[in-house]
């Protein structure tokens, strides 16, 4: 028999014998819009944001509205919302671009509040890089929409359009910068349980600005409540 014959014979007989490769196989990812993430420090893994009946509603930088991938009109949303059958335990997602106005943010918050989502999770970058070969689900920040109960108690913090890269901020009504406002919030929250902040922020800023106040908040272990038209 040919030499050359014969080795292939034998890892051809090998190659049979051999166990199958199994491979790894990544979850579903659902297909989306494509934006810049505005990045946080404190966010959370949310795993179902990735899961194929995920809600999610995307907002660009030019104020577009998606309602998964479809394109619909800010005012139509609610509408578009309530015409789709939906577990009472599902989340709503918002995908908003970091350079988006605060004020088209707001309408798809208030959408979320009219159709029953309390507490929508505005997604965000990650703030570590994933390992190569590996899958990251995505992160968020849990806000709530609804109207704060009677009787609790919450701090107010605003944020003010400043004609600036950061906005003016204030806390009861009284001004405090960025750097200043997690130190701030954690005095104002000694000795209390309850940690609520209500917060105002001006259509006019970035989303990116918002989010990080939103960060700042939740650093000090605080439930963040967006006031939107109609609170």
């Amino acid at each position: 028999m040919n030499r050359f014959l014969s080795v292939s014979l034998v890892a051809l007989a090998l190659t049979a014998g051999a166990s199958p490769k199994v491979v790894a196989q990544s979850p579903a990812m659902q297909q989306g819009i494509s934006i810049e993430l505005a990045p946080t420090s404190n966010a959370t893994t949310m795993p179902d944001a990735d899961n194929a009946d995920a809600w999610i509603v995307t907002v660009t930088e030019n104020g577009s509205v998606y309602f998964s991938t479809d394109p619909v009109t800010p005012a139509a949303l609610v509408a578009e919302m309530k015409s789709r059958p939906r577990d009472r335990q599902q989340k709503l997602y918002i995908k908003a671009d970091t350079r988006a106005p605060f004020a088209n943010v707001q309408r798809v918050l208030e959408a979320a509040r009219d159709t029953f989502f309390e507490a929508p999770v505005l997604l965000t970058s990650q703030s570590e890089a994933s390992a190569p070969g590996t899958v990251t689900p995505p992160e968020g920040l849990e806000v709530w929409v609804g109207a704060l109960p009677s009787g609790r108690q919450s701090i107010m913090v605003q944020a003010l359009n400043s004609g600036q890269q950061s906005p003016l901020l204030k806390a009861n009504r009284q001004p405090v910068s960025g750097e200043a406002l997690r130190s701030t919030l954690t005095q104002a929250f000694q000795n209390r349980s309850d940690k609520t902040i209500l917060l105002n922020a001006e259509g006019q800023l970035s989303f990116a600005q918002v989010v990080r106040v939103i960060d700042t908040c939740r650093s000090v272990g605080a439930k963040v409540v967006l006031v939107t038209a109609g609170m």
